[in-house]
């Protein structure tokens, strides 16, 4: 059998999430090239021998000031594509964010699952295995993969940082739409456990025609509760906005929200509206769009020590 420990990469854009995995898992990012040049084309290639050897790529797939999901998501297949063809016994993407996740159904006429498209363009460029955090549809994420494909949970990560911050009243866990309740309940799950006391669930309404909310109907009783809502990510922040106003008319007393992934696309109003105490997102994306004002009550959860521990777990030979 193979004990070689494997080679950690972490592309341009990565690096601090790489590096803190690395830290975790007692190694060192390994190195490699990346060149950009002038009619926008590029090239990125491992420095260091990767023959017979397993291999761990970092890249969490969401657009920056640099490099849009398209860009990484192309550098992340062309770097393995290259890697499997210098000899690597198996690559895995470790993708904390991954991308097109919301694109996972026909909406449309002629609609294109790009979900699928995704696994797909992976598989053919030689990538044995694809881990993420917390993907917006875990069942359509199964299905999309013909390769190892792991979705890790943070609920845990989230319950246990959020536990401290609740006082004895009552507490109420929601859904800020009917599509997230399982994930809810998991985090109710977990927080019930950790606070060692029955904590309460509630979901919203809400339907989406293009980039319009409508529907408020809140099914639960928060009054008088301590509300969170928990979600898999924040983009503009409407969807969380939306929930927090009918919270409060319905007589909850204290807001925080949870999201894995927060991407903050137009978020400044979610923060502005002082709805919430505050705001938990994970370290899947660098929270660069939010203004300096606005990260006063956003807490960073680290998933560093759950990505490693994964990743141990799996270190033996290839299948």
């Amino acid at each position: 059998m193979n004990h070689i420990p494997p080679l950690l990469f972490a592309l341009q854009g990565s690096e601090g999430y790489g590096n803190a995995v690395a830290q975790r898992l007692g190694c060192r990012l390994s190195a490699h090239e990346e060149r950009d040049y002038e009619d926008g084309e590029h090239k990125c290639w491992p420095s260091e021998a990767v023959e017979g050897r397993n291999v761990i790529v970092v890249h969490s797939l969401y657009g920056d000031t640099r490099h849009s999901a398209h860009d990484k998501l192309c550098r992340l297949l062309f770097f393995c594509a290259a890697i499997k063809d210098a000899g690597a016994i198996r690559v895995t993407a470790l993708t904390p964010y991954l991308c097109y996740g919301r694109k996972d159904r026909k909406v449309e006429f002629q609609d294109s699952t790009i979900t699928r498209h995704v696994a797909r363009l992976m598989e053919s460029c030689g990538i044995d295995r694809v881990v993420a955090l917390d993907v917006h549809n875990p069942s359509a994420f199964d299905n999309a993969y013909r390769i190892p494909a792991w979705n890790l949970s943070c609920v845990q990560l989230f319950a246990q940082r959020i536990a401290p911050l609740l006082a004895e009243q009552p507490v109420t866990v929601v859904s800020p739409d009917i599509g997230g309740v399982k994930r809810a309940e998991h985090f109710r799950q977990a927080l019930a456990q950790l606070l060692g006391r029955p904590v309460s669930t509630a979901l919203m309404e809400k339907h989406r025609q293009h980039e319009a909310l409508s529907g408020d109907y809140l099914v639960g009783d928060v009054a008088a509760s301590t509300v969170v809502i928990f979600d898999d990510m924040i983009s503009t922040g409407q969807t969380l906005l939306h929930a927090a106003q009918a919270c409060r008319q319905a007589g909850a007393t204290r807001l925080l929200a949870a999201a894995t992934h927060g991407l903050f696309t137009a978020a400044a109003q979610l923060f502005d509206s002082s709805m919430f105490e505050r705001i938990l997102v994970s370290d899947s994306i660098e929270p660069f769009r939010l203004p300096a004002h606005c990260r006063q009550a956003l807490v960073i959860v680290d998933t560093s020590a759950l990505v490693a521990a994964h990743l141990a777990r799996g270190r033996g030979p290839a299948a």
